[in-house]
């Protein structure tokens, strides 16, 4: 089973504004409700490319309600701890010449709210995969992704971390299977702009050596780096196409990873994968498809260093 952690997860209200005026009345061409959120957003792509996978986290009131509705009819499992007061966030995202987001807050969680999902995600089995994606809530503790690791130590799970700065930094002592930081997150945490190959790779296994088994950095339209503990350095450029809402893409090459490895363990066909899927999404209005993902997977070529 692969289970996805979302601590905040939204209704996505993504809409089309062409001439965009701020301080004026803007009327939308387009819009769209999706639901939103890192963890989700893996479980979906999972979901497409036929994996058995479960949605973890808070959901509260109507919004809530209507986040995991839409899940059911996408297919995915769902199996959030509702928080008593409060709604899920709407997240806004405004498209308009380039792409603008509103995020909400959320809904306050209690302790006890926190303990129903602790007993959710010690289910967990050896071979059982947990991602653990997105930002931590202000009413959570700034180390629950911690407490959760520390929840996992030692049963055989493999752990995904996609998170950024200091949080992202706490984890690598339990040493997560797979982490993902993007370029921009890879720049802030070592305070410098890694340009080259070399450098960029010189920053991902640091990384490695403070505990991380696995580090995938995605270059959005070019592609994906990926440095492994065991295997050496991975290169892979992006499948020519033209961007049209990148939200989600980095969640989806995470899903594609995972689908890959699973396969055979392999880390070419691993990074193929998350590569062909994060790009689908990239080139789709929403998550991608998987027919959408498997045409751009034959165009995938993967190098070794």
């Amino acid at each position: 089973m692969i289970y996805t952690v979302t601590l905040n997860p939204a209704l996505d209200y993504v809409v089309k504004v062409p001439d965009f005026k701020p301080g004026d009345v803007n009327r939308t061409e387009e819009e769209r409700l999706y639901p939103g959120g890192k963890g989700i957003n893996v479980s979906i792509i999972l979901s497409r490319l036929g994996m058995d996978t479960t949605a973890l986290g808070f959901t509260a009131g109507f919004t809530g309600d209507e986040i995991e509705r839409v899940l059911g009819t996408l297919g995915c499992r769902a199996a959030f701890t509702r928080v008593r007061s409060g709604v899920s966030r709407i997240c806004v995202k405004v498209l308009a010449g380039e792409e603008t987001e509103i995020n909400g807050r959320g809904p306050v969680i209690l302790p006890e709210e926190l303990d129903a999902l602790f007993g959710s995600l010690s289910k967990a089995e050896k071979g059982d995969t947990v991602v653990l994606a997105g930002s931590i809530p202000a009413s959570l503790p700034k180390d629950v992704y911690n407490r959760i690791l520390e929840l996992l130590a030692g049963k055989g799970v493999y752990t995904v971390v996609d998170t950024a700065g200091e949080v992202l930094l706490n984890t690598l002592q339990y040493k997560p299977f797979l982490i993902k930081p993007n370029l921009r997150e890879l720049s802030e945490l070592f305070h410098e702009i890694p340009c080259s190959g070399g450098e960029m790779t010189a920053c991902a296994n640091k990384l490695i050596q403070a505990g991380a088994q696995n580090v995938l950095v995605s270059l959005g339209g070019d592609g994906a780096l990926l440095v492994t503990q065991s295997e050496g350095i991975y290169r892979c450029s992006a499948p020519k196409g033209k961007a049209v809402y990148t939200v989600g893409a980095g969640d989806s090459m995470v899903a594609g990873f995972i689908k890959g490895y699973s396969q055979n363990g392999s880390y070419r066909e691993a990074l193929a994968l998350a590569v062909a899927a994060g790009s689908a999404t990239a080139y789709s209005p929403w998550l991608a498809e998987q027919e959408e993902i498997m045409h751009l997977l034959g165009q995938v070529i993967v190098e070794q260093f």
